[in-house]
């Protein structure tokens, strides 16, 4: 299937009537997909039938915000854009109703600012010519909590009908605790899906932490240096989260250039921007704990630091 213009976002919107039909995504064995609050939606850019538009699917992101999917996987939406054969899909998990407002925003409701920013979420997907745009429209709570086990259900039928090569997800050592816990959800579905019909990487990007800090052997290096109009229209037409003074658009873009600039101290620049992430595939098979994940990491950066100190002491 060639790649084209994107239909406009308000032509080709799937509901999801989870509560009293769920959707049949009809993946590998006729998965649904199930919500108690009746709010998910399946949007697809192109018009492409459902099934085919997820089955389609190469890479997925499982984020926890809307924008956060253009911060931390924005390399790979950028590999897929212009092919043919590689198909990029976001699923996003909350409903965005408990985001920070200012300026002209500051005054909208919680179901308001729910609805917004699920629109411009599709918009991206639009500009993005995503395979998929997947909304749960789950809350914050529930993901941390009281919804764990449903939301680790859907997240896992949702894998399970995408069958993407690669998953990528919230970096384990993200300093908020949505993402932390979406995270964990992802984990605990790839783990209770089949080996033989779970992705082949699972990584966790940067979003509200930085991976620089990582030692340099650990750190996977994502050129996010293709296509830098596509990703400032992305993180710009979040227009709730930026036209009130923060801007995550520029922040992402900094950090981008930055790491692409630090990256390497003795060679020249080969990227204009990048992205880092952590390869968390190893915890796919349930014989580590995502604690002890992040403490051999923790272990690893303390450890390199000494060793240069001490390297360095007169």
């Amino acid at each position: 299937m060639k790649k084209g213009a994107a239909v406009p976002a308000d032509l080709v919107g799937i509901r999801m009537p989870v509560t009293a039909a769920p959707v049949q995504l009809k993946g590998k064995g006729g998965m649904k997909v199930k919500l108690a609050n009746g709010k998910g939606q399946i949007f697809v850019p192109d018009g492409t039938p459902l099934e085919a538009a997820l089955k389609r699917t190469t890479v997925l992101c499982i984020a926890a915000h809307q924008d956060d999917t253009e911060i931390m996987a924005y390399h790979a939406i950028a590999e897929c854009f212009y092919s043919d054969s590689k198909w990029f899909t976001s699923l996003v998990v909350t409903d965005g109703a408990g985001s920070p407002r200012s300026g002209a925003y500051e005054r909208y409701t919680d179901e308001e600012m729910r609805q917004i920013r699920a629109e411009e979420q599709k918009q991206a997907a639009c500009i993005g010519r995503y395979a998929a745009q997947i909304q749960l429209g789950c809350t914050s709570s529930e993901v941390k909590s009281g919804g764990k086990a449903e939301i680790t259900a859907a997240i896992k039928e949702i894998i399970l009908a995408c069958s993407p090569q690669v998953v990528y997800t919230h970096n384990l050592a993200d300093k908020h605790d949505t993402h932390v816990a979406v995270a964990l959800r992802t984990i605990a579905a790839l783990r209770d899906i089949d080996p033989s019909l779970r992705p082949r990487k699972l990584y966790g990007t940067e979003v509200w932490r930085s991976l620089d800090w990582l030692c340099d052997d650990e750190k996977v290096v994502f050129d996010a240096s293709a296509c830098p109009n596509i990703a400032m229209a992305l993180l710009g037409l979040f227009d709730s989260q930026v036209s009130g003074g923060k801007r995550y658009d520029l922040g992402a873009l900094g950090r981008r250039r930055a790491n692409a600039v630090f990256w390497e101290s003795h060679s020249p620049g080969a990227m204009e921007a990048a992205i880092y992430g952590m390869d968390m595939t190893a915890l796919l098979d349930g014989g580590l704990s995502p604690e002890e994940f992040i403490l051999r990491r923790l272990e690893r950066f303390k450890e390199e630091v000494m060793a240069r100190l001490q390297r360095c002491s007169p």
